[in-house]
């Protein structure tokens, strides 16, 4: 299987982003934390700092099974204005590639009229740039190829929505129970 790409950007949400990552790990995944500037070090919304696994201009791209967009502020902001990152994600979108977002980071999938006609989710107050969205309100959405979380709160249940995809759902009831989640 490709990688879980989670793509960073200074003032991203540490628990959007580490979460998933964690989750991925335990259940067996193959992912990779991408630095989307040329520094390996990125720095999270609170400080923490973080060492990427790589970044993105040295991320092998045919070995991409999805994007993960952490939220947090200044973070989805960040990644947003990043050009290569837009070509890779309008590139996955294009071809009907899974995508996530969580938080503020819907709206890099929404400015780019990615989620026209799809449910979405995200941090209120940025409903605002799901263009053409449904949005829902809900801790996290799946809407074909697109899976959205609202935020911080929600980064449990995003992750293991995501890795349940590629797992199965009887993998996640164990991981949780292993984690003592108790749903």
């Amino acid at each position: 299987m490709k990688n879980l790409c989670v793509f960073l950007a200074d003032g991203f949400e540490e628990i959007e982003a580490l979460t998933p990552v964690d989750v991925f790990r335990r259940a067996g995944l193959p992912v990779l934390t991408v630095s989307v500037s040329d520094m390996h070090t990125v720095t999270g919304s609170h400080n923490i700092i973080v060492t990427a696994d790589t970044t993105l201009s040295e991320l092998d791209r045919e070995n991409i099974e999805m994007i993960i967009l952490p939220g947090g502020m200044p973070g989805a902001s960040n990644l947003d204005k990043n050009l290569s990152l837009d070509k890779l994600i309008m590139d996955f979108a294009n071809k009907l590639k899974p995508i996530s977002a969580i938080c503020a980071a819907p709206m890099v999938l929404g400015k780019r009229g990615i989620l026209k006609g799809k449910r979405a989710t995200c941090y209120p107050g940025f409903e605002q740039y799901l263009e053409g969205a449904n949005y829902t309100s809900s801790l996290v959405e799946i809407d074909g190829n697109i899976i959205t979380g609202k935020g911080p709160g929600a980064a449990f249940d995003f992750s293991y929505i995501i890795a349940e995809k590629y797992v199965g759902a009887e993998k996640i009831v164990q991981l949780k129970k292993s984690m003592m989640i108790p749903r």
